[in-house]
């Protein structure tokens, strides 16, 4: 029998540039990689604040409509639902458009990087 390594399929994305080698060049690519990296750390916080705003509306959720609280769905309590079963594709889509904006960001990086040199 013949050994077959299966392997993800090639991308058509570009090599990335890599931004220490784009800022050692010159001015210009020292001001893109400072611009690259406010980016990501605004996305960052965007999404981790989006994150702690909705899991902070769980509990005021709870508070908010009487009775729900004590709602049991398969002797299960609703908060416990909410809490345990909720937060997984709360974060799970935190996590998607933080990777999905990222690579965006990076892109664009790479874009203006290729144009300037």
């Amino acid at each position: 029998m013949t050994r077959v390594r299966v392997t993800a399929p090639r991308s058509a994305a570009r090599p990335a540039t890599e931004p220490r080698e784009a800022a050692e060049e010159s001015a210009m690519g020292q001001v893109f990689v400072r611009s690259l990296i406010r980016s990501q750390l605004r996305l960052a916080l965007v999404v981790a604040g989006g994150f702690l705003l909705i899991l902070g509306a769980f509990p005021l959720l709870l508070g908010a409509i009487p009775g729900l609280a004590e709602t049991r769905i398969a002797g299960i309590p609703f908060d416990w639902l909410l809490l345990g079963a909720g937060i997984y594709p709360v974060t799970g889509i935190s996590a998607w458009l933080y990777i999905r904006s990222a690579t965006r960001n990076e892109a664009r990086y790479r874009d203006l990087a290729e144009d300037k040199w």
